[in-house]
Parts: C-alpha cells; sequence; structure tokens
C-alpha cells in the first residue's frame, strides 16, 4: 500500500493496522528527530509516542499539500521543543525549591556509543558534550536548522516546509548557527 492508501485507510475505517505501517515507516525518523534535541533515548521514545498519538488523532487534517514526512518532523519537532521547555521550568522549580535530589541517569548519546572506557571513547564522549552543551545555547530557530540539517540531512527546502520559512532564512538560520556554534565553542575551551 502506499502512502495516500494508508492514510485513507486510517482516516476512513480506523484501520490500526494501516497506522501501524506508517508508525514503523517513521519511527527510526522520530526518534532521531527527537534524540537531535533531547539527547537522551527514553525521553526520545516517549516524546515518538506522543508524535504518533497526535498524528493519529490529526490525520484526518492532513491536506497532502505538504509531503507527510515534513509534518510528522514538524509534529516531532514540536514535541520536542515543548519537552525542553517543560524540563527547563522544572529544573528552574527544584532549584528554587531546594530540591537536590539527582534526576535518572542521563542516558545520552554519548551512553549509546558504547560502555568501554578507552581514552578515545573518554575523549569522544567529552567532545560529544561539549558539542551538545555548546547547542543548547543556541536561539531556538538556529538549532532547529541545525539539528535537521545535520542529523538529518534534510535540504534546504525540507527545512524550510518543517519550519514553515523561507529557504534564504534557512540559509541564514544555518549560516548564523555555524558562527554561534563555533564562537560558543572557542569560548568553551578558554
Amino acid at each position: 500500500m502506499d502512502e495516500k492508501e494508508l492514510i485513507q485507510q486510517v482516516i476512513q475505517h480506523s484501520n490500526h493496522q494501516a497506522f501501524g505501517i506508517l508508525v514503523d515507516r517513521y519511527s527510526k525518523m522520530v526518534i532521531t528527530t527527537c534524540m537531535g534535541f533531547i539527547g537522551n533515548y527514553h525521553d526520545a521514545e516517549d516524546i515518538a509516542q506522543d508524535v504518533f498519538v497526535e498524528l493519529y488523532e490529526s490525520l484526518p487534517e492532513f491536506r497532502s499539500e505538504s509531503k507527510l514526512s515534513t509534518w510528522i518532523y514538524r509534529i516531532a519537532v514540536n514535541k520536542s521543543l515543548n519537552f525542553l521547555r517543560r524540563k527547563k521550568k522544572e529544573t528552574f522549580l527544584h532549584t528554587i525549591v531546594g530540591d537536590k535530589r539527582k534526576g535518572k541517569a542521563e542516558q545520552t548519546l554519548d551512553g549509546i556509543v558504547g560502555n568501554q572506557y578507552s581514552d578515545v571513547n573518554i575523549e569522544y564522549k567529552e567532545q560529544h558534550k561539549l558539542l551538545r552543551d555548546a547547542m543548547s545555547k543556541l536561539p531556538e530557530n538556529q538549532r532547529i536548522a541545525l539539528v535537521l540539517s545535520t542529523y538529518h540531512e534534510l535540504s534546504y527546502k525540507e527545512i524550510a516546509e518543517v519550519m514553515d520559512t523561507s529557504v534564504s532564512s534557512v540559509e541564514s538560520l544555518l549560516f548564523r548557527a555555524k558562527n554561534n556554534l563555533r564562537k560558543i565553542m572557542v569560548k568553551s575551551k578558554s
């Protein structure tokens, strides 16, 4: 079944099997997108479930003017950013209230690399953490454009569709994001 037929099956007949096929096709993309923002695999999986719940509920509103993947990217980006905003608020509240408890041990991309303790692996993890910290300091639109370009290798046109902006704006965002990232990385090393 092609994508349009699957969408029609879900909309007209509430066909869960057809929706399952859509989930199978896009789950890796959604989790990878969420990981690009969140950095924690388990949280990315949870957000991916929210993305697919929203997709199922709002699929009747899909007008096929853009690709389904573009629409799913947009949902995944928005859910990831909302998660980060909530987490930032919770962290702020915990510091005000004085809650010094540690949260779950973070299982970031660094942890997925492996449990070997070689010098090379440790250095890679440190560099990756510096990069992730630097990316978190970028303005939101620059970070979104950079994640979609770097992690997902989307074209400028596809990024423009996901972000609902022009191709020239995407070019500008990526240029500024890379410059800002360099400045942040240089500053953090000094």
